[in-house]
């Protein structure tokens, strides 16, 4: 049987960078997969709290280049590379001076919530479909992790679905408990916009805020996960309403093997 590939995608991942509790858990469950035979990508936003002197990140010159769509906007993406010490795993950088360089993620220092996280996110979902086909690399799975992750499914059943590279990819979509309460303007869908999507395959989306993210995950992804039961009441019911089944996976859990079986399952 040939192997199982997996393509990670996240906010964040140590020891790059740290704010939340999906940083540890993109770092463990991918390793984890690899022990057990698995082709493994990793691709996260190059913000600018990560030092690139000190992880050693450098630029993959054939895959930067492209220019990224975002409503009437199009923007250059940049791609680096580092490797995690101790770890035969590279971690691939979605980079755009516009949108990562500044010395903070979400908020500014004034603890604002930036207007253009929208259109971050959309930069950076586009920016690694894009990317995994420079790459020439099909996976089987893509795990997307917390709310900026959120569009991918979405993309693959439209945009992506009859693209060689993604014809046969399965989504699972992890939800954490990183809930923001800032509403983003009525243009979120015009700028979230590609071929082959409609206002309609976007619906979720016309709330603007943290809810309309997780639900157009949920609504696309071939499985949900949660990592943990500690979720927020308004959370715990957005998910109790998901369409799709949402399976719990407990950190104290053998995550390794419930992932491997969860993946086998969707691929299968």
């Amino acid at each position: 049987m040939d192997k199982l590939r997996i393509l990670y995608v996240s906010s964040e991942i140590n020891p790059f960078l740290q704010t939340t509790d999906v940083a540890d858990y993109v770092r463990k469950l991918p390793q984890a997969m690899q022990e057990r035979g698995a082709e493994i990508r990793i691709l996260v936003p190059r913000f600018g709290l990560i030092n690139e002197r000190k992880n050693r990140l450098h630029e993959v010159v054939r895959l930067s280049g492209i220019n990224i769509t975002v409503g009437d906007e199009e923007k250059p993406l940049i791609i680096k590379v580092a490797s995690i010490p101790n770890a035969k795993l590279q971690v691939y950088f979605i980079d755009n001076e516009d949108y990562f360089h500044r010395k903070s993620v979400f908020f500014d220092k004034k603890n604002n919530f930036y207007d253009d996280n929208d259109e971050r996110a959309i930069f950076f979902c586009k920016g690694v479909l894009e990317t995994v086909k420079k790459l020439g690399w099909a996976p089987d799975i893509v795990h997307c992790n917390d709310w900026m992750t959120a569009l991918i499914p979405m993309y693959l059943k439209t945009t992506y679905r009859n693209d060689p590279m993604f014809k046969d990819t399965k989504s699972v979509f992890t939800v954490y408990n990183n809930a923001f309460s800032y509403k983003f303007d009525a243009d979120l869908l015009n700028k979230a916009k590609a071929m082959d999507v409609s206002d309609e395959a976007l619906a979720h989306l016309r709330t603007a805020d943290f809810e309309g993210f997780i639900k157009l995950g949920c609504a696309y992804a071939d499985a949900v996960v949660k990592v943990d039961e500690d979720y927020s009441e308004e959370l715990n019911q957005l998910l109790d309403e998901s369409p799709k089944r949402v399976d719990l996976v407990d950190e104290d859990e053998n995550l390794s093997e419930a992932y491997y079986n969860l993946y086998n399952g969707l691929v299968n």
